[in-house]
């Protein structure tokens, strides 16, 4: 626990309430003004509740049922490493398959686009970009790599 409280402006709150939901699962707001205190940053319930709209935070479903608050798009020179991308497909893919230089990975119902985000994020060589439905979503593979060598990448980061 940070031993003073630092005064923390509107931007550089948001920006750790975006870094501590990369790192943890939060699922209420009162769990995150929390974290945020942990890190020396005083925020009331009602401040957070504004900042996770502001965000744009949704709530998604994580493993065991449990819902967690997610922010489906963080700026793209966030890049996602590989262990974050890791985690989030072992606890949302549950599908791989590929056709010619698409990958479509299946996940549970509106689970989608937090995958579609960790992807775009990760900023890997060979994708071109991500399309999410709810609980779908088609990963675009430069032609000249194949969605088969791609699909086998993800399906080892599925861990299926």
């Amino acid at each position: 626990m940070a031993s003073h409280s630092v005064r923390f402006g509107k931007p550089q709150r948001q920006h750790l309430i975006a870094k501590l939901m990369e790192h943890h699962e939060v699922g209420n707001q009162a769990q995150l003004v929390d974290l945020l205190a942990a890190e020396g940053c005083l925020a009331t319930q009602a401040t957070v509740s504004r900042d996770l709209e502001d965000l744009g935070a949704i709530k998604v479903r994580v493993a065991g049922g449990e819902s967690a608050y997610a922010i489906p798009a963080l700026p793209a020179q966030q890049v996602a490493p590989e262990d974050h991308l890791r985690r989030v497909f072992g606890d949302w893919v549950v599908e791989v398959a590929h056709s010619g230089n698409l990958v479509v990975l299946r996940t549970p119902p509106g689970s989608a686009h937090v995958v579609a985000s960790a992807l775009d994020r990760a900023g890997l060589a060979d994708i071109v970009g991500t399309v999410a439905g709810d609980d779908t979503l088609i990963v675009v593979v430069a032609e000249e790599t194949g969605g088969e060598a791609v699909a086998d990448q993800l399906t080892g980061l599925a861990g299926l």
